[in-house]
């Protein structure tokens, strides 16, 4: 009897192994809410993109698969000797980023392509950079992006969330309604990454300040005898910071300072000393939707690329769009 009761439960046991989520990596599947390919790019139910991308450093357009696409990106936008599970996180975002680009915007500013390699305009781009581990990352995700409620997500990452995520408002100064799927919350990469990346600081002449702020932000600051943070949003981050005479709203002040010099706006002192302006942060990017650091650290503790995006993206779905 015992040993017909062993037997039993060791067959259980292998059965939850292959029902979903009941425990190994969680298979995407295309629901009735999936979002729609664009028409624009769509090559028939099931089947892979194609995109025209214009290569901002050869001034070329090509033609090419999506899936190739994406490992271009994953490669620019992280250490191709990163785990898989965090690069594969950042194919399934830039495989949902580029599909919404195209949806949303309907082609790049550079005309006649889809998108381009300009960080500016979409994501980092270094196909030189591909090596197994991006393949393997690529492949494994292969034709997986994230819905929310029949639709592509806006796919928002960033460097180094310094602890804490942030919402679009205050992280971007986002001007539409705050995405439901986008949360404040916990990121696990507080005591992870270098300096310059987890905590950073940096400089600015008074009149430096005063003419960037002026320049680009519209406002002046007149004689710069006072900075600080007047408001600040649910994540901590600063939303409006005075500069002498101008408020102004923190990202759109980090944009205007070179976001490279002010990593990010979770600022942790603002002061005047002598004829220069400190700043000092924590993290290093906008902090809205998924920490590249987070994701790293994530996936070292033994997550899956779709546990990762739903621990940055709340309510979200993972859909295969095609094999």
């Amino acid at each position: 009897m015992k040993a017909r009761l062993r037997a039993f439960l060791a067959a259980a046991l292998i059965l939850t192994l292959f029902l979903p989520g009941c425990g190994g990596r969680q298979r995407a599947e295309k629901t009735p809410e999936s979002p729609k390919i664009p028409d624009a790019i769509s090559q028939g139910e099931g089947k892979e993109p194609e995109i025209v991308v214009y290569e901002v450093e050869s001034g070329e357009r090509k033609k090419m698969k999506l899936e190739d696409y994406v490992a271009g990106v994953v490669a620019g936008e992280m250490e191709n000797n990163w785990p898989v599970e965090a690069l594969a996180a950042q194919a399934i975002l830039a495989r949902t980023y580029v599909l919404e680009f195209v949806q949303d915007k309907g082609s790049s500013k550079y005309g006649d392509a889809h998108i381009s390699t300009d960080f500016e305009e979409a994501q980092a781009w270094n196909p030189e950079n591909i090596n197994d581990r991006i393949k393997k990352a690529v492949e494994m995700t292969r034709g997986e992006v994230i819905s929310y409620k029949g639709n592509f997500i806006k796919a928002w990452f960033h460097s180094h969330a310094g602890g804490i995520t942030a919402t679009a408002k205050e992280g971007l100064n986002y001007k539409e309604e705050e995405p439901p799927y986008i949360d404040v919350v916990k990121s696990p990469d507080e005591n992870a990454g270098p300096e310059g990346k987890r905590t950073w600081k940096a400089e600015f002449s008074k009149e430096e300040l005063r003419k960037l702020v002026k320049e680009k932000l519209g406002q002046d600051p007149g004689e710069i005898g006072e900075v600080s943070v007047v408001e600040r949003g649910p994540s901590g981050r600063a939303t409006k910071v005075k500069i002498g005479d101008a408020v102004v709203h923190a990202a759109d002040l980090r944009t205007a300072l070179d976001p490279m010099r002010m990593r990010s706006t979770l600022l942790t002192s603002l002061r005047i000393d002598g004829d220069k302006v400190v700043m000092e942060g924590k993290g290093f990017g906008h902090g809205v939707g998924m920490s590249q650091w987070g994701a790293r650290v994530l996936a070292e503790k033994g997550k899956s690329p779709e546990d990762i995006i739903k621990y940055f993206f709340k309510g979200v779905e993972i859909v295969k769009l095609w094999d």
